[in-house]
């Protein structure tokens, strides 16, 4: 296929086996895969179509593939030697009818059966047991690069006053409520009123409708969450610069994410940009937090 790249099978046989990365959107594949190579380590990337982006998987071992050729990902990942495998950027997910699956690909979806009408994660889930039944482990992107996991606390000069702390613990609530039911991660609050909450239109596109919705006086806070009893090897939430900006044009006080359980793409340049456009960033333990309203 042009513009891939097929891995070499001659292996040292003291040599740990290749990781496989199923790479969506943005520049986190390219960092894990460059990770695990400083570490040593073989890499082969599948490269979903229409989300992978060439000049990110390009200096790796790749293949492009549409995301229902299951015959075609599993056998190349096989071919390259993989055992752990990570599920790392953003695919948008098809319908049924976009995702005209291999014959390999219709027998999963059998295997999967009705998680795949399910949410996100309900779905990610059946898919992880799946690849295990296949003899494949799936591990997060975290346990590869190990950085890129928010810390907990306040991250820049601004810090969120009573007003904010409110905010988040309505967004929390707001939140968990909808992770409960498996629908999103994220949510607006306003002066303790839910502007907006993420679905399948995803986090910018949220902060962009929330911005239509606003209220007069102190500007919202976005809230990021992982869902209750979420699989934390795939799917975590995940914020960079384009968030703090988008969240700077929706007139944002700040964002609030779940500490150990969000990852942060860059986040010096998130704290520089936060730090301009005079917002906050504080990494929170949902079960612990507690408004300072004394």
């Amino acid at each position: 296929m042009a513009g891939s790249f097929v891995p070499d099978m001659k292996m040292a046989l003291d040599a740990p086996p290749a990781l496989g990365i199923i790479a969506g959107s943005g520049d986190l594949p390219g960092r894990v895969a460059a990770a695990a190579m400083r570490a040593g380590r073989d890499v082969f990337i599948i490269a979903v179509e229409g989300h992978a982006e060439p000049e990110v998987v390009g200096p790796y071992p790749h293949a492009f593939v549409r995301v229902g050729a299951a015959g075609r990902i599993l056998a190349l990942l096989k071919q390259a030697g993989c055992r752990d495998l990570v599920l790392v950027g953003p695919v948008k997910r098809p319908s049924i009818l976009q995702l005209r699956p291999d014959a390999e690909g219709a027998r999963i979806l059998t295997r999967i059966g009705k998680a795949a009408f399910a949410g996100d994660d309900g779905l990610l889930a059946a898919v992880v047991r799946v690849l295990a039944e296949e003899g494949f482990q799936v591990i997060g992107a975290h346990d590869v690069l190990t950085d890129i996991v928010g810390p907990a606390g306040v991250m820049t000069r601004v810090v969120p006053d009573k007003t904010a702390q409110l905010d988040i613990t309505r967004g929390i609530a707001v939140v968990q409520a909808l992770g409960a039911v498996d629908v999103g991660q994220g949510c607006v609050v306003q002066q303790g009123i839910a502007l907006a909450v993420e679905a399948i239109e995803g986090t910018d596109a949220m902060l962009a409708r929330s911005a239509t919705v606003a209220r007069p006086g102190p500007g919202g806070v976005l809230i990021k969450l992982v869902k209750p009893g979420q699989d934390r090897r795939a799917d975590l939430p995940t914020l960079g610069p384009r968030t703090v900006r988008a969240a700077t044009e929706a007139g944002l006080r700040g964002i609030a994410f779940e500490a150990g359980g969000t990852i942060l793409t860059a986040q010096a340049e998130m704290v520089r940009l936060a730090d301009e456009g005079g917002l906050f960033l504080i990494g929170i333990d949902p079960a612990a937090f507690k408004p300072d309203i004394a």
